[in-house]
């Protein structure tokens, strides 16, 4: 071989090997310009190996018809690759497909754990399948507090599924619901695991509950902030829950005095550990 023809060689293994580098982004990138078939090019092999991320653009190119013929018989069975390794995206629009073409059942299985990680979409769906009991058990509560979370996310479609709910459920009933659904900050205390005297270098935080979905403990917080001085959250996961923690404080003395003003709110001062 040639000199020349083995530098030529070396330098198309090297343009290879810098396409095949390419990322998700880079693909994402082409996308938004337009150019669908330099997307797929970047997602294609991350997608074949099993890249959740680029699975999920692939399944989207494919149920689209975007730099591919438009196939959604690929495009789900893509995105069920994806949801399988917990790509919440995926569940959910794997879900919605699902239930538009009436496969209720396997619809459900995916949006579940979408609405139990706090997709807003999937909380309005599931949340509704609950309270109707309508392919699942029906659990009215659990479907109200899931319709209020997404609501409290912001999804326009769930404000207005809430506002027909409160008409029909009553305000005490509601506050059940959503009480059922949430554990009261007292119910998980975090506190010292000795009983050593208060060191100067302590640090406290207030405790305002914990929550099944931690989207709810973000609203609260939202609706607090302003009362709490820019104090910074804590999302500490327990078990099936979420704790939300705020601080931090100088002093136990310090952490009570912000609980006082939040009247109305469960609270209660711990320590971190």
């Amino acid at each position: 071989m040639s000199k020349g023809r083995a530098i030529a060689l070396l330098i198309a293994g090297a343009l290879a090997g810098a396409a095949s580098a390419q990322t998700v982004k880079d693909g994402i990138n082409a996308w938004q310009k337009g150019d669908y078939k330099a997307a797929v090019e970047a997602w294609r092999p991350l997608a074949d190996r099993g890249d959740p991320d680029a699975l999920f653009n692939m399944a989207q190119a494919y149920r689209f018809g975007r730099g591919v013929p438009a196939n959604l018989a690929t495009a789900k069975s893509l995105l069920e690759k994806s949801a399988t390794a917990g790509h919440v995206e995926s569940q959910t629009t794997l879900g919605l497909l699902l239930l538009q073409g009436g496969e209720q059942a396997d619809a459900l299985k995916w949006l579940e754990p979408a609405a139990r990680a706090g997709e807003r979409r999937a909380l309005l769906v599931y949340g509704t399948a609950l309270i109707n009991g309508d392919g699942v058990t029906q659990d009215r509560a659990l479907g109200y507090a899931f319709v209020h979370a997404a609501a409290a996310a912001g999804l326009p479609a769930a404000k207005k599924t809430l506002v027909e709910l409160d008409k029909i459920i009553a305000p005490a009933d509601r506050r059940k619901a959503l009480d059922s659904h949430r554990m009261t900050a007292k119910d998980k205390p975090t506190t010292a695991t000795s009983p050593a005297p208060e060191a100067k270098a302590a640090e406290w935080r207030i405790q305002l509950g914990a929550f099944i979905l931690k989207g709810a403990a973000q609203s609260l917080y939202g609706r607090l902030a302003p009362s709490l001085g820019g104090r910074k959250a804590y999302y500490l996961p327990t078990g099936n829950a979420t704790r939300l923690q705020v601080g931090p404080y100088a002093s136990r003395a310090e952490a009570s005095a912000a609980c006082a003003k939040l009247k109305g709110q469960d609270c209660i001062v711990v320590r971190a550990r």
